[in-house]
C-alpha cells in the first residue's frame, strides 16, 4: 500500500446483539487502524454494517463502495475470510469497480472474490437443502419443530402429572431426535461453539421446543438431551 493512500472502511457485525454491545467493533476498527498507520494511509470515513450475513440489503456497504468510488479511494476490510459464505457481499464487492484490500487477505483481488462468491452461493444452497429435507423428515415423522404440546392444555384435560411428564419427556426426545442431524451439519460448517450453533439455528429459521429463539442455554440442554437420547 502506497504512503498517502486513502481508504473508506467498512465493517460488518453479524448479530444485532453483538452491535448493540459493541463486542468485535473496537478489533474491527483497531486491526484496520494499524493497518492504515503502517502504510501511511488516511481512514477517510467509516461505515459498520449490523445485520446478519445472509442479508442481500446492505446499505452501509453501499455507502461505503459510492463514497470509494467518487473519492478514489480503496475499500478496506478487516478479515475477508469472515465473509468468505457472504455471497451478497462478495458479489458487490466483485462488481463495484472499487479497489479493496482485506487486512487479512491483502493478496486477495477480483478473481479471488468470484470464486469465492460462487463457493458460497453453493455452500448455501446446500445448506438450505440439507435444512428442508431434514425438517421434511420431522414433518413425515409427526412432529412440529418449535411447538411442542402444550402442558397447559394437558392440565387442563384432567391428565395426572405422571401422564403430564411422560408426554412432555417423550415430545422432548422426539425433538432432539429431528434436531440431532440439523446440528451436525451446522458442526460440520465450522459453527463448534453453543453461541454460534445457536446463532445458526436462528438464522435458518429453526425456534426453540417452545418456540423462542435459541441462546446458548437452550443449545446446551439440547445437545444433552440429544445426547441422551442417542445412548438409548
Amino acid at each position: 500500500m502506497a504512503a498517502g493512500q486513502r481508504l473508506v472502511a467498512h465493517e460488518r457485525l453479524s448479530t444485532a446483539r453483538q452491535g448493540a454491545s459493541g463486542l468485535g467493533l473496537e478489533a474491527h476498527r483497531k486491526v484496520i487502524e494499524e493497518f492504515a498507520a503502517f502504510g501511511g494511509a488516511e481512514v477517510l470515513a467509516r461505515f459498520t454494517e449490523v445485520e446478519s450475513g445472509r442479508k442481500a440489503d446492505r446499505p452501509e456497504l453501499a455507502k461505503a463502495l459510492h463514497l470509494a468510488k467518487v473519492t478514489g479511494a480503496t475499500l478496506v476490510i478487516a478479515k475477508l475470510d469472515r465473509l468468505s459464505r457472504n455471497a451478497a457481499f462478495l458479489l458487490a464487492l466483485r462488481d463495484s469497480g472499487v479497489r479493496f484490500v482485506a487486512v487479512d487477505m491483502p493478496e486477495a483481488n477480483d478473481l479471488t472474490v468470484g470464486i469465492m462468491a460462487l463457493v458460497a452461493q453453493a455452500e448455501r444452497e446446500a445448506i438450505s437443502r440439507r435444512t428442508k429435507e431434514a425438517l421434511a423428515v420431522a414433518k413425515a415423522r409427526g412432529v412440529k419443530l418449535g411447538n411442542p404440546y402444550g402442558a397447559e392444555s394437558l392440565r387442563r384435560g384432567g391428565k395426572g402429572g405422571a401422564a403430564l411428564r411422560a408426554t412432555v419427556a417423550a415430545n422432548a426426545e422426539s425433538f432432539a431426535r429431528d434436531l440431532a442431524p440439523i446440528i451436525a451439519d451446522i458442526r460440520a460448517g465450522g459453527a463448534t461453539t453453543l453461541r454460534l450453533i445457536a446463532a445458526e439455528l436462528t438464522a435458518r429459521g429453526i425456534r426453540t421446543r417452545r418456540g423462542g429463539h435459541w441462546q446458548v442455554s437452550n443449545v446446551r440442554a439440547a445437545l444433552e438431551r440429544i445426547a441422551i437420547t442417542e445412548c438409548r
